[in-house]
């Protein structure tokens, strides 16, 4: 049986593709369990943000924004 690979090479502007994809599909999707789909979407964009790593200046004041 095939493994699944773990080990991924995807640019910051692939990910920012996939997920600006991911965020205009359910307005594609057919109403008949479009619910469940977006909730799945959601999900899934948030376990995208979560392996995220934000950088901060090490000394000055940080601006947000």
């Amino acid at each position: 049986m095939p493994q699944y690979n773990d080990m991924f090479e995807l640019t910051v502007e692939d990910m920012d593709l996939i997920e600006r994809s991911l965020r205009s599909l359910p307005e594609a999707l057919p109403s008949e369990g479009r619910e469940e789909t977006e909730r799945k979407i959601h999900d899934l964009l948030g376990r995208l943000h979560n392996q995220k790593i934000f950088y901060r200046p090490k000394s000055g004041v940080y601006i947000g924004g």
